[in-house]
């Protein structure tokens, strides 16, 4: 996924390696085992125990459908894998702490900021969210609305743009995913969650200090940030944006 975070922690190592077995279920099946044994060790949010729906849809989804044909082989491997444009697809057990974080909903509105392949945004509309995602690489975004449109996804709008603006058109959302590291919270995207909505967005000076961050707003608009899990993540481009 372009913008997207490779998780410097030690993984669970699984018995087998998926990419001797056969068929793409089975290799699904041991992805989602080796992410609940992260999982129950704490290795990123401290929540030892993941949305069983979040799992379920993982089994479901075709990841392999969204990584280059050449690396298809490793498309079930708990890591990030390259997907051109010097992006790449983020780590499974990744994705499926941010997507169990974010609190998703059937019918809430989703802004992910940074498309990718657009695997995050099938895991998100799986779950019977109304999916808004922006990519900055015009090329991805094209290939992954042919991709999820190919897959049969009806529920995802792909657009290529600046994610730090987000999509003002299709906001406000119940929820907004950054896949981004960012210096700070951008105000645009803040401005954008509804009363009562949370984000996720890595925050950090530089990669060495990255921390996965909840920002949630409350009925009132006031805003509240809470630090998680240490993350390293591509950056988000913040070229020439003040803070204010």
């Amino acid at each position: 996924m372009r913008l997207t975070v490779i998780l410097p922690l030690a993984a669970v190592a699984m018995a087998t390696s998926v990419a001797a077995q056969p068929g793409y279920e089975i290799s699904r099946r041991n992805m989602v085992a080796n992410i609940e044994q992260l999982a129950a060790a704490g290795a990123l949010s401290g929540a030892t125990r993941l949305d069983r729906r979040v799992l379920d849809v993982m089994r479901e989804v075709p990841r392999h459908q969204f990584v280059p044909e050449a690396i298809r082989h490793r498309a079930y491997d708990d890591t990030a894998l390259p997907i051109g444009h010097q992006s790449t697809i983020s780590q499974p057990f990744m994705v499926a702490t941010m997507t169990h974080l974010l609190r998703v909903k059937p019918g809430e509105k989703v802004l992910e900021v940074g498309a990718g392949s657009g695997y995050q945004a099938a895991i998100l509309s799986r779950l019977g969210a109304e999916v808004s995602t922006i990519e900055i690489v015009p090329e991805l975004a094209r290939d992954a609305e042919r991709r999820l449109r190919e897959l049969g996804y009806r529920n995802i709008t792909v657009r290529a743009g600046d994610g730090y603006k987000g999509m003002p058109d299709r906001a406000p959302f119940d929820a907004i995913m950054v896949t981004a590291g960012a210096t700070h919270v951008p105000k645009p995207l803040v401005a954008q969650l509804k009363p009562g909505g949370r984000m996720l967005i890595p925050l950090g000076a530089n990669d060495d200090n990255q921390r996965l961050t909840l920002v949630t707003k409350d009925a009132d608009g006031k805003v509240a940030v809470r630090r998680l899990g240490r993350v390293v993540f591509i950056p988000l481009d913040e070229r020439a944006r003040p803070r204010s």
